[in-house]
């Protein structure tokens, strides 16, 4: 009988692209955030923000995302993350850091003119991060 010669480096690298793949998706499919006094970190995957909790200018609630266009991004089911450019100012990007597309949003305004959209699976957490950040804002007001 003659001995089959096995493949086994097709079987690695299919093996080791499957695994790649598999821990990209497990990177982007939840948001995490760290809060420290003075700034919040918000990770996901490849896409990275550092937020100083004093150049934060505005917090508000978002039902929908507004028209725009990828950059490069992360969509699989409700959850969409990556950088966007605006629809209406092409040159101004967006951030977007959304665990369920179908809850509603926080809608951050950083340094004037960059937009951060972001919620997580959890709407409860959702919610107790907006009112953290708001309670940061208004103590930075003072």
């Amino acid at each position: 009988m003659k001995r089959k010669n096995r493949k086994w480096f097709w079987n690695v690298v299919l093996g080791l692209s499957v695994l790649l793949s598999l821990l990209a998706f497990m990177l982007h499919y939840h948001n995490w955030t760290r809060l420290e006094p003075d700034r919040m970190q918000i990770i996901s995957g490849f896409y990275y923000r550092e937020l100083p909790y004093k150049d934060i200018t505005a917090v508000e609630w978002s039902q929908k995302l507004p028209q725009m266009e990828r950059e490069h991004g992360f969509s699989a089911g409700s959850r969409e993350k990556g950088v966007f450019k605006d629809s209406l100012y092409p040159e101004r990007k967006v951030y977007v850091y959304v665990d369920d597309l179908r809850q509603q949003k926080i809608k951050l305004t950083y340094s004037d003119s960059i937009y951060i959209y972001m919620n997580f699976t959890d709407s409860l957490e959702t919610v107790s991060m907006y009112h953290l950040l708001r309670e940061k804002i208004k103590a930075g007001e003072n």
